[in-house]
């Protein structure tokens, strides 16, 4: 009874907009929280709900491990480097989440976390959009693209699919080193105040820019702001998304409507195949990636260049990056 008294509460709140500057495009953001079963708990499930003016296209975005909904709406430099102000002004509305388990969503033991619990949570919050937009996409980045392409797979209750920050072909020898600057954030200095259980990860203190930025340039203020705003993943999100994007049995096999794939040469998941797919060009990636969409009649590419795994922090190539992903949109 409390629990349903919660959501009732948390629920009329979110109806309530909050009013953010207008925009080209006339844009109201409201916080939303969607009460979802998460496997056989209830959960709540943040996300950051942006319309423009009479927008009929919804984009929901989920953010990869250690970072959340914040990584979409960059606040440094927001006018370019901000993907959900590129969508709104062009009229695309945005829901950006936070994975259960990390940012403003529930944390229930980690040992639930995981790619096929978060894809179940985020098709419910889908479900909640359908009858207030006529076409819903979903993306993602790196965990996120994971979770993207598992829900878009098995509920195909989705128009089209992002995919950034994630192939099927990983180049493990850079990958797997980068990996041992995760630490239990139950250790870490300001996230151990969070009280989580050891199954759930962060980064190192110091080891966002290597990680996650090189080789683009050492901004202070930016990687000041990431390592402040840093956030969790859980272990199991990290073998889950190694399952269902392997080469083998790839969860996007199942996915049956377009996709575009957005990724950077510079990243752990592009190189010379099979250590890394083919990104040399958007073609060459198209043409790398295209034998794990089996079912998507159109899979569309851009790759980013000079810029680490998190490339939403880059201005370099931003409004290209964001004017291709608004004409895929459109295209469907």
């Amino acid at each position: 009874m409390r629990f349903r008294r919660l959501c009732a509460a948390v629920l009329l709140a979110a109806l309530i907009p909050v009013p953010t500057p207008a925009s080209a495009a006339q844009t109201t953001c409201e916080d939303v929280y969607t009460p979802v079963q998460f496997g056989l708990v209830r959960q709540m499930m943040y996300g950051r709900l942006c319309v423009p003016q009479r927008a009929t296209t919804v984009q929901v975005l989920i953010p990869g491990g250690t970072y959340t909904s914040g990584y979409w709406d960059i606040p440094v430099e927001s006018e370019t480097r901000s993907v959900t102000r590129a969508m709104n002004s062009a009229g695309i509305a945005t829901m950006a989440v936070d994975r259960i388990g990390s940012g403003k969503s529930t944390k229930p033991l980690s040992i639930l976390v995981d790619v096929p619990n978060q894809a179940e949570a985020v098709h419910q919050v889908i479900q909640t959009l359908r009858p207030r937009f006529s076409k819903v996409l979903v993306g993602g980045h790196s965990i996120g693209s994971a979770i993207a392409m598992v829900e878009a797979g098995r509920y195909h209750d989705v128009d089209g699919v992002l995919v950034t920050g994630m192939t099927h072909q990983w180049d493990y020898v850079r990958a797997v080193p980068a990996l041992t600057n995760l630490i239990p954030a139950a250790i870490d200095p300001r996230l151990g105040l969070r009280n989580l259980d050891v199954g759930y990860l962060t980064t190192a203190p110091g080891t966002r820019y290597t990680m996650f930025h090189a080789p683009g340039p050492n901004i202070s203020t930016v990687i000041n702001l990431d390592e402040s705003t840093k956030d969790v993943v859980s272990a199991g999100e990290f073998v889950t998304t190694a399952l269902m994007s392997n080469l083998v049995l790839p969860a996007s096999n199942a996915i049956n409507v377009p996709v575009m794939t957005v990724q950077t040469s510079a990243d752990y998941f592009c190189g010379t195949p099979p250590l890394g797919a083919d990104c040399s060009s958007a073609q060459a990636l198209v043409n790398s990636e295209r034998p794990f969409y089996l079912r998507a009649p159109r899979l569309n590419g851009f790759v980013v260049n000079g810029y680490g795994h998190v490339f939403n922090f880059d201005t370099k190539n931003a409004n290209r990056y964001h004017a291709a992903v608004t004409a895929w949109q459109r295209s469907i």
